[in-house]
């Protein structure tokens, strides 16, 4: 720390004082640019004018100043920090413009000599990018960014889901709210283990918290061994695990539509199958079916869009429910598709940015059966357009869609019909198509093969 001027109590003439304030507020003002604040140029100029107006050495020792202590520091760590505050935003724009499904918590702190790094991060190009910047502007600093997966989670770097349903909630509490769900056989990224909850991301990329009870922990080498294993796929809405191959023994869980498990064994009405726990359990034959079968099987198409999704009518809402148990709109739409033999982005403000356009007049045009549909509230000249919900356009003569409202249901865009939805008709924003369109953000599980796979 460098003091360039001290003023003592004012006693001195007051030609004297101007000339002493004076020949210090020119390098104030050149020093302004580099290393004074706002607050401290402003307050200095409010100073000089006081003294200004003061007559006498009497009026300045009114103005009851004693003695001002001026200190300025000169590290070069404050040398244009707003700038690397800027860059900082700037690549956090970039690489992690949704919260969701990447993280970039990254803060800039001045210090002696230096700027520290603080935060956390799973976006690691993004942070080699900004200490780049640093480093080429020979910028001093302190790396102090928690990169995840960080220490917590030693060697498990992994998860898989142990119950029919995990649910995967906001914030590291039971109480929390509930983000979204995954399926029994689900894995998941490991990032970080604080206390009972575990900081996952899922195979569409979201991320928030899960509870031990819900998941099993596991490192490389079991993981890819789970994943590369042959499983069977549970095909009906909802069922059971039997303790041995007889449905009147002992019920080990519930099982719902879409879960996987190894399979060990197929006998001539069940399945032997292995939780990812070890647990043994029986899967009967008609409720299930080969995954490698299943999938190769499936021919995504309208038809078997709308056939899965009529297979949930009547099911409850649930606010980020994903499962026959309960399931939000874009939950529901992401479930439908993925028995289709793709992963989707999770929510329906994501869902949008996928697939192709139509309908742009919005005028219900062009449309066709599986398209998603989008509903909220248009753009204005000040807001910008808000996503809220999201249905599957059915394509026949009634105008309907299905969607999760209340609980899944069939609604029209005619007057005319009984189940007329007056309200998202009037909110409608456009609508998009998945099918036979390639996309970054959707995972084809015809050619990724494993229903666990983690998008990088």
């Amino acid at each position: 720390m460098k003091t360039f001027a001290s003023i003592s109590p004012f006693i001195y003439p007051n030609h004297t004082v101007f000339r002493f304030f004076d020949s210090f507020f020119l390098p104030l003002n050149v020093l302004k640019n580099k290393t004074v604040t706002k607050a401290m140029v402003e307050f200095f100029a409010f100073l000089k004018k006081k003294i200004t107006f003061a007559k006498t050495p009497e009026n300045l020792n009114g103005l009851g100043i004693a003695t001002i202590l001026l200190i300025f520091s000169c590290n070069t760590s404050n040398k244009n920090i707003e700038k690397y505050i800027s860059i900082n935003d700037s690549i956090k724009k970039e690489y992690a413009p949704d919260k969701r499904v990447a993280i970039y918590n990254v803060s800039l702190i001045s210090k002696e000599n230096s700027i520290l790094l603080k935060g956390e991060s799973n976006q690691v190009k993004a942070i080699e990018i900004l200490k780049q910047k640093l480093s080429d502007n020979k910028i001093q600093f302190i790396d102090s960014i928690d990169i995840l997966p960080n220490k917590s989670v030693g060697n498990f770097k992994y998860a898989v889901v142990n119950n029919s349903v995990a649910n995967i909630r906001s914030k590291p509490k039971h109480s929390a709210e509930l983000a979204t769900q995954a399926l029994l056989g689900t894995g998941m990224k490991v990032l970080k283990i604080q206390d009972s909850f575990y900081l996952i991301q899922v195979a569409d990329g979201y991320i928030s918290w899960v509870d031990h009870g819900g998941v099993v922990l596991m490192n490389e080498a079991d993981y890819i061994n789970w994943t590369e294993a042959n499983k069977v796929i549970y095909t009906k809405t909802v069922g059971n695990i039997y303790q041995e191959e007889n449905e009147d023994s002992t019920i080990l869980s519930d099982i719902v539509l879409g879960a996987q498990l190894k399979i060990l064994n197929q006998g001539i009405d069940f399945f032997k199958v292995e939780y990812p726990d070890k647990r043994i359990g029986y899967i009967k034959n008609n409720e299930a079916e080969l995954y490698s079968q299943w999938i190769q099987n499936v021919q995504p198409s309208g038809e078997l869009i709308e056939k899965y999704a009529r297979n949930f009518l009547g099911s409850p809402y649930l606010w980020g429910g994903t499962s026959t148990k309960g399931m939000d709109c874009s939950g529901f739409t992401k479930t439908v598709y993925l028995l289709n033999g793709f992963i989707i982005p999770r929510d329906a403000s994501q869902q949008i940015h996928a697939g192709e356009t139509v309908d742009k007049s919005l005028k219900f045009e062009n449309l066709e059966k599986g398209d998603l549909m989008f509903f909220g509230t248009k753009a204005t000249t000040d807001k910008k357009q808000r996503v809220t919900h999201v249905g599957i356009w059915l394509g026949n003569r009634k105008g309907e869609f299905i969607h999760s409202a209340k609980q899944v249901r069939l609604s029209s865009i005619y007057s005319k019909y009984n189940n007329y939805d007056e309200d998202n008709t009037k909110r409608y924003l456009g609508s998009k198509r998945y099918l036979g369109k390639p996309d970054k953000l959707i995972t084809n599980l015809k050619t990724d093969k494993i229903l666990t796979h983690i998008r990088p």
